[in-house]
């Protein structure tokens, strides 16, 4: 009986492989003369296909010369209509060119799946005329993405507190941030919303409220060195930014060596999104392989999903003094039968200086041998060579920054664990 089940289970899944083949060559055979046209036309410069059409209920126009005049065109694959249905993500590889630098690898974004953005749409529809479909532009101008046009001066937190992770807790600086550093204006450097047209503050406020990934970007910028995708522009609903190289989940197999390169990295990115000279603390509540990627040239990790990420301002946490603002906050690991679990309060992370959830959900969700993506088990740093099993440093400081035995004992097992990364990448490097 038990010869029996391996081969039954072997047969089931030859048959479905053999089915998925079958069924994907009818497809393109009945798509055939879609297959054809998709390759010679561009999709991109078509108003509707980008949501053009929908704007100001859209996320900016900043690229959209460069998208009507065919400068953006998607890679091979890309243009296949058919593969959407498996693009849940609404995430593409594309090629962005200029007449005098060639052109280069670029990621477009629609910041949503198909049913969210037909949801955003219909609840615009509903709150200015109570049906779920209508003439989005005018119904735009009657809902609270309307609330800033005319003679409002500045962006407060009490219009869009609570919107999204990045505005959870948003004090008037980060709120003065967002719009003095807001892309889809050429008059952006003031924080004054007078500088605006009233639909580039729908635009502001359309993209706050349904992913603020694009904003989180722009505000925390990869040219000041913030470990972030560099953020290129929209046109309607679709976004661009730079590509940066494989994904982290990648390197997995990687040799001993990179892996190693590759977890300091990620708990240097860690303690720069924690403890900065702008007082600004950015918690990562989606923490996945997914999430980060390597940068093709120089191997720098960079975070390329940013739409779930709170942003504390300490200097106003310490101004407004909440109860218990000044003790020290640690992360409770608990078990979860999902991947890539984290346990947190938004409230909290809002309301103290000192908090270590970076360091947890880096050691949980990407290092340690309770990190578990893709049915894999043991984390990036999983079968260290044996002088570093012996040494067994590692392990404990890996245990102790997932689950520490020690009152506040990630945060000294977050520090003693970077300084231990670069102990093993300057050997490794001595050693080449």
């Amino acid at each position: 009986m038990l010869r029996i089940l391996p081969l039954k289970f072997g047969r089931v899944y030859r048959c479905g492989k053999f089915l998925f083949i079958v069924a994907l060559f009818v497809i393109l055979l009945m798509n055939t003369h879609n297959l054809f046209a998709s390759f010679q036309r561009n999709e991109l410069t078509d108003r509707r296909f980008i949501s053009l059409n929908k704007c100001p209920a859209c996320f900016g126009t900043s690229w959209c010369r460069k998208f009507m005049n065919g400068q953006v065109t998607f890679e091979t694959w890309g243009r296949l209509r058919f593969l959407d249905f498996f693009n849940v993500k609404n995430v593409f590889f594309a090629q962005y060119g200029e007449p005098r630098e060639g052109s280069r690898r670029v990621v477009l974004k629609r910041l949503g799946s198909n049913q969210e953005l037909a949801e955003i749409d219909q609840k615009i529809c509903k709150r200015a005329t109570g049906r779920p479909r209508c003439d989005l532009i005018q119904a735009i101008y009657k809902t609270e993405f309307a609330r800033l046009n005319g003679d409002v001066r500045l962006l407060t937190p009490e219009v869009v507190e609570g919107w999204s992770d990045l505005v959870h807790c948003p004090s008037q600086r980060l709120l003065d941030r967002l719009v003095r550093r807001y892309a889809e204006t050429k008059d952006s450097g003031s924080f004054l919303l007078k500088n605006l047209k009233d639909t580039e503050r729908m635009q502001l406020m359309m993209t706050l409220a349904f992913n603020p990934e694009p904003l989180v970007l722009q505000s925390f910028p990869s040219d000041e060195g913030w470990p972030f995708a560099k953020y290129l522009g929209a046109c309607g609903r679709m976004v661009a930014v730079n590509y940066v190289g494989e994904e982290l989940w990648s390197f997995y197999n990687a040799p001993w060596e990179k892996r190693v390169d590759l977890a300091k990295q990620l708990m240097d990115i860690a303690e720069q999104l924690t403890n900065n000279d702008f007082d600004f603390a950015l918690y990562l509540l989606d923490v996945t392989f997914d999430n980060f990627a390597v940068g093709q040239r120089d191997g720098k990790v960079i975070v390329v999903d940013a739409e779930n990420v709170i942003v504390a301002d300490k200097r106003f946490i310490k101004q407004n003094k909440p109860e218990n603002y000044d003790i020290w906050y640690e992360s409770r690991y608990e078990e979860c039968d999902k991947e890539a679990c984290l346990s947190f309060s938004k409230d909290i992370l809002c309301s103290r200086v000192t908090v270590d959830h970076n360091y947890y959900a880096i050691c949980q969700n990407l290092l340690s041998r309770f990190a578990t993506w893709r049915g894999t088990t043991g984390g990036l740093l999983h079968d260290p060579p044996a002088d570093v099993v012996k040494d067994g440093r590692l392990t404990a400081l890996l245990d102790e920054c997932t689950r520490p035995q020690q009152h506040y004992g990630r945060f000294q097992a977050a520090k003693e664990l970077r300084e231990y990364l670069t102990q093993l990448t300057q050997l490794s490097s001595t050693n080449r």
